[in-house]
């Protein structure tokens, strides 16, 4: 049999909650946390970047006695979900997954209504990994000076799959096409999950993506690997030539993950969780996750992730005004 609640009862359920989230609020940092925790990731699901969140929000929740809860909220090159973040009480209830894309996504937006480095308190950096240059393969491409030749051959007529519009995936092809001097289009969708699909379906002729998404197609042969992006070589697709030794002397492009809060969070919130997270990632099996997925663990100080999205800033903006890049 159905009930139904008095409106009395709704109110006072509605009552119980505001206290709970107040008290959470107000928690003294050696009682933290006293409540759930949001971690939000700026990104649609289904990319590498949910792996890692994931895998974060596991092993935190037994290590801090209370539920991590992943929530997905992407658009607009990652900033939407970020904005939220900024913009939520600094008590350490609600964090974000950063990637790249955090500090590419500045200088694309001229209007953000945040500060990617002061609106913003580092935890720490998570994981490095390579990017993947993958075709359809029924692009009549075999590596990566073939590639070249064929659209320098058909100027405007290959396009490249991204995340979307200002994402790291982006600026990791615009940077590719400016150095090899070709002219390939740009199709941006809400996440690399689609962006995979479309590649592997033929609707995209190429495009970057994360190993982790990528090794299982490479392996089935759906997709064509011709180069990765960093200075040394894939451990899980040693195979595969850097695009530096493919002849694009110089390339690197490095997609990190991290970990940060709302600036003002106090410190012992954020020496916790940055304490916590660096534990639970190094135990044996976090490990063996992550490097399933294709991932290195990379962890950082909060003083040395805060130096690296400052680095990282400063070497992105280079690369969207050298490249042009932008998200119209």
């Amino acid at each position: 049999m159905m009930r139904f609640r008095s409106a009395g009862s709704l109110a006072a359920l509605a009552l119980c909650a505001t206290i709970a989230a107040s008290a959470a609020a107000q928690d003294k940092p050696d009682s933290y946390p006293s409540a759930p925790i949001k971690l939000i990731v700026p990104f649609a699901p289904g990319g590498f970047t949910d792996v890692v969140a994931r895998l974060v929000a596991e092993k935190l929740t037994p290590a801090l006695g209370q539920p991590v809860i992943v929530e997905n909220r992407m658009g607009a090159g990652s900033t939407i979900g970020t904005d939220y973040v900024a913009k939520s009480a600094p008590d350490g209830y609600t964090l974000a997954l950063i990637s790249t894309t955090h500090v590419i996504a500045p200088w694309l937006y001229k209007k953000l209504p945040y500060d990617a480095i002061n609106s913003f308190a580092p935890i720490t950096k998570l994981v490095d990994s390579p990017y993947v240059l993958v075709t359809n393969p029924g692009v009549p491409a075999q590596n990566v000076s073939e590639l070249i030749a064929l659209a320098k051959a058909r100027p405007g007529r290959l396009d490249y799959a991204s995340s979307g519009n200002g994402s790291s995936q982006h600026l990791a092809a615009a940077l590719f096409a400016t150095m090899a001097d070709i002219k390939i289009n740009h199709v941006p969708y809400r996440g690399s999950g689609q962006a995979l699909n479309d590649i592997i379906g033929g609707q995209v002729s190429m495009g970057f993506l994360g190993v982790t998404a990528a090794l299982p197609q490479i392996a089935g042969g759906r997709l064509r690997a011709l180069g990765v992006t960093t200075t040394k070589r894939s451990p899980d697709l040693p195979q595969v030539p850097t695009l530096d030794e493919a002849g694009l002397k110089g390339y690197e492009a490095t997609i990190w993950l991290g970990l940060i809060a709302p600036a003002g969070t106090p410190k012992p919130i954020l020496d916790k969780l940055h304490d916590a997270t660096a534990k639970v990632l190094q135990e044996p099996e976090s490990r063996k996750a992550l490097a399933g997925a294709g991932l290195e663990l990379s962890l950082t100080s909060e003083e040395a992730f805060g130096e690296l999205l400052k680095t990282e800033s400063a070497k992105w903006g280079k690369v969207v005004r050298d490249t042009g890049a932008s998200v119209n």
